[in-house]
């Protein structure tokens, strides 16, 4: 599936997007936000700058810098966050726009051992608690 960029969340940068999540940062070649939905304390999302469809799609330089990002995305969520480990998930079924999911697991949260839900829609925080998050990931990713 191929979407347009016009109807696209990330391109078009609307309501929608800002209803399920908070930008955190531009990085080099891509955008960090922060879910809303916090079942998986600290999951982020890191979407590429351009309307690209798949990772397959990109040139090798461009695909080196859109994966350094998603490393320093990791590295600073391991950092603020401590997580036992990230999971990575690359879904672009109905969306497709380049972006990753980084769900942190914990060995006594949800799902450890599983697969993460992309929605559970269980878990929201006050707008203070998503400023302290995000502020901690910038100057984590500031940091790098």
């Amino acid at each position: 599936m191929h979407s347009d960029p016009k109807d696209c969340l990330y391109c078009t940068n609307n309501e929608t997007l800002h209803n399920l999540m908070i930008e955190i940062c531009p990085l080099s070649v891509s955008r960090v936000f922060l879910f809303k939905e916090q079942t998986y304390h600290g999951r982020c999302l890191v979407a590429y700058k351009d309307h690209v469809n798949d990772l397959y799609e990109l040139s090798d330089e461009e695909r080196d810098a859109f994966m350094k990002d998603v490393t320093r995305v990791t590295r600073a969520m391991n950092k603020v966050f401590n997580p036992e480990k990230i999971n990575y998930g690359a879904y672009s079924d109905k969306l497709s726009h380049l972006h990753f999911h980084l769900a942190p697991k914990y060995v006594d949260g949800p799902d450890y051992g599983g697969t993460f839900q992309m929605n559970p829609g269980k878990v929201y925080l006050s707008d203070a608690e998503y400023a302290e998050m995000a502020d901690a990931m910038r100057k984590a990713l500031s940091e790098d």
